[in-house]
């Protein structure tokens, strides 16, 4: 499990956030069972915990102070896509907690192997959990996928002490059948009919 290391400034809560933003500096939280830090931290130290398919967890120094967290929750600017304020959740083993965790595939699938395209629909699932049981991936097995079928969330390979909080009905992924088989398939049905047909008895002429 990767963990990264930032520094943060504590926040005077006087100083508004617009002002801290023209510094280059974006507002946040960490909240938890026995912290609760309001402080700053720069686009530079946030960014690998942020902008990645990856699961991580970060551990902000604030104060002499070092807490393990993830991040919770993310302001945008509307336009800008610019981060305007960050909500960073304490982890503290014994207190679950809810994350989502990426879903990884394993095998390979005898319908894209057919020329069909895998389709993921559920990149990452929330679980609940106690942190020292986190996990940074899951996976689940697509190497019986055929064309035309589909994985679900209860087709997740789940460690015994992870708690689904999503339908177990819910697609992760599917094969789907390329335009241009159902074309032929479309084709060879509609050439059936007319086949037997050419090789059957003349119709009777009527009297």
């Amino acid at each position: 499990m990767e963990v990264l290391q930032f520094n943060a400034e504590k926040r005077d809560l006087s100083t508004k956030s617009a002002k801290l933003r023209k510094e280059g500096k974006i507002p946040a939280v960490i909240y938890g069972p026995d912290v609760l830090e309001h402080f700053t931290v720069t686009h530079k130290d946030v960014k690998k915990l942020i902008f990645t398919p990856d699961f991580k967890i970060g551990e902000v120094n604030v104060g002499g102070s070092a807490h393990k967290c993830i991040v919770k929750d993310i302001q945008w600017h509307p336009v800008t896509d610019e981060i305007r304020h960050i909500d960073f959740l304490a982890l503290k083993e014994g207190t679950k907690v809810n994350i989502e965790i990426p879903v990884r595939f394993k095998g390979v699938s005898p319908g894209v192997k057919a020329g069909g395209s895998l389709m993921q629909t559920m990149r990452r699932v929330k679980v609940k959990l106690d942190p020292k049981h986190i996990v940074d991936e899951l996976y689940i097995d697509i190497s019986t996928l055929e064309l035309g079928d589909a994985v679900r969330v209860k087709d997740i390979e789940m460690p015994e002490n992870l708690e689904l909080m999503v339908s177990e009905a819910i697609p992760v992924a599917t094969v789907e059948v390329p335009r241009a088989l159902r074309s032929a398939e479309a084709a060879a049905d509609g050439d059936a009919p007319a086949a037997e047909a050419e090789g059957g008895e003349a119709p009777a002429a009527a009297e």
